[in-house]
């Protein structure tokens, strides 16, 4: 049976840097997958903020993943935590009352990044296991550049306990990255394409496979 499937990240790129493999796995295998993101992701920046380019990459990314036109909600980049965090959660429980998911996909709750562990938080938040509801499975995904510099000390670490074999995808996910080309650094920054790659061949060969995604399983419900 195909499923509903609903990415939920706090910026236009996670959903590329962290699950855009898995996604147009999902996609190819006719699920309906959706895109919703918290922040502008711009607004944050010294100088202008290029929000309108932003969207338009997060709409090309979706194109390619074979997702729906993404859902931009334009809260303030890097200040979720100035917003009470049940503002957010009613965000969300719109959207999610109205995709009706059974999957969702968000950030690993100990990220670098404020507005990444916001996002979890309200994550869970909206999807308390209350009866009768949809969502039968919570992931979280790792982000170059913010889950691998969180400190342990003040963090959980990620633990990816779930993979999926995107050896099929890799070329579709780093053609999602492209999309994002502006927030791409040289290597060995650690957000670059060729970073990436490594990262999903390293998450593929922990698991004998050419190029894998990697997830904490956050809720996972066997009906």
């Amino acid at each position: 049976m195909n499923k509903t499937i609903l990415v939920i990240a706090a910026h236009p790129d996670d959903e590329a840097l962290g699950c855009s493999g898995t996604l147009t796995r999902h996609a190819q295998e006719e699920d309906t997958v959706h895109l919703l993101f918290l922040a502008d992701g711009e607004t944050a920046r010294s100088g202008v903020a290029d929000i309108k380019k932003r969207n338009t990459a997060a709409q090309a990314a979706a194109e390619i993943m074979g997702a729906e036109p993404p859902i931009l909600l334009g809260l303030p980049d890097n200040r979720l935590d100035s917003l009470p965090l049940l503002d957010v959660v009613q965000h969300l429980e719109i959207h999610i009352r109205g995709i009706n998911p059974e999957i969702i996909y968000t950030h690993h709750g100990g990220d670098l990044n404020v507005d990444h562990r916001i996002t979890h938080q309200a994550v869970l938040t909206a999807c308390r296991p209350i009866p009768g509801g949809n969502v039968t499975a919570i992931y979280g995904f790792e982000t170059l550049s913010s889950t691998e510099w969180a400190s342990p000390e003040t963090s959980p670490g990620f633990n990816p306990t779930r993979f999926v074999d995107i050896s099929k995808q890799l070329d579709n996910k780093i053609a999602a990255l492209k999309c994002y080309d502006d927030e791409m650094r040289p290597f060995p920054h650690s957000r670059s394409y060729a970073a990436a790659k490594h990262q999903a061949h390293l998450r593929g060969a922990s698991v004998g496979v050419d190029a894998a995604e990697a997830f904490s399983v956050v809720r996972e419900l066997v009906r």
